[in-house]
């Protein structure tokens, strides 16, 4: 199972005012909070630079404007800056969590990054996405975590979502891609899926081709791999009882290729 985070060091801004993350506080009465109306973005943070913010935070807009909830941007880009130049480098702060509440509160923290195993074991968990919510990264992930515990309930790290009617869709947190006679492949977005951020990387890297499969096509499959921002791209071992030789060699090469990629998006920001 992965380990929880240990938040005694991160830092939180809210409504650009910076605290440690445990003194952050918002009003029980918000209905982010009551009804978990709201949006959020984390962003992985490499060495005290936030990787692809702007995609991140045009995401925030455009999830914020699905839900008809008002976000000030350049408020959020602001709070952002400034709370990464307060937390400097180290462990402590390797992620960025961007919080806009119903109630108004713009919540932002740093975490440390999340226990992974080096590969991955996924159980298939029947789940039906919410149309109404296309589009939006909203804080109403009850449905995500629950179906995350119910794989983990079985014995594995973490649930692959599958529609009632066997078509694979993603897991809770993150893009699957899978390879299929030496081609890689990861579900549409019109499969009501979110539109990650490092999936479009892996695919502008890769050049995968976006497909339509099902749960038997995908145990078929010569490898796969999960692709998210805290992940990059992840070896998959085992899903239900099909077990895969992980990492394959196209996982592999797909793991170095985005890990290079970030590092030269970093490198021309900087300049």
């Amino acid at each position: 199972m992965m380990g929880m985070p240990n938040f005694s060091s991160s830092l939180a801004s809210v409504d650009g005012a910076v605290m440690l993350a445990s003194r952050a506080t918002i009003p029980a009465t918000d209905e982010g909070l009551l009804r978990g109306d709201g949006v959020f973005e984390v962003i992985r943070i490499y060495e005290g630079h936030p990787f692809a913010l702007d995609e991140h935070l045009a995401r925030l807009e455009r999830s914020a404007s699905n839900l008809r909830l008002p976000v000030d941007v350049a408020a959020v880009r602001a709070d952002a800056h400034r709370l990464l130049a307060h937390a400097g480098v180290g462990p402590d702060h390797e992620l960025l969590r961007i919080v806009i509440t119903r109630g108004g509160r713009r919540l932002l923290f740093t975490e440390p990054m999340h226990a992974q195993p080096d590969v991955i074991r996924l159980a298939s968990i029947t789940y039906s996405p919410t149309r109404v919510l296309d589009g939006v990264k909203s804080l109403s992930y009850g449905a995500n975590m629950l179906a995350s515990r119910l794989a983990r309930e079985r014995g594995f790290d973490e649930a692959l979502l599958v529609t009632p009617h066997g078509r694979v869709l993603e897991a809770p947190t993150s893009s699957i891609f899978w390879v299929s006679d030496g081609s890689l492949f990861t579900p549409p977005l019109d499969e009501h899926i979110l539109a990650s951020i490092t999936r479009a990387v892996v695919i502008d890297v890769t050049g995968a081709a976006e497909r339509a499969c099902t749960l038997d096509e995908l145990l078929g499959a010569d490898e796969a791999f999960l692709a998210s921002t805290t992940r990059e791209a992840q070896p998959v071992g085992v899903i239900d009882d099909r077990r895969f030789d992980a990492p394959g060699p196209v996982t592999r090469q797909v793991a170095q290729d985005v890990a290079a990629r970030i590092r030269d998006r970093l490198a021309a920001a900087a300049r």
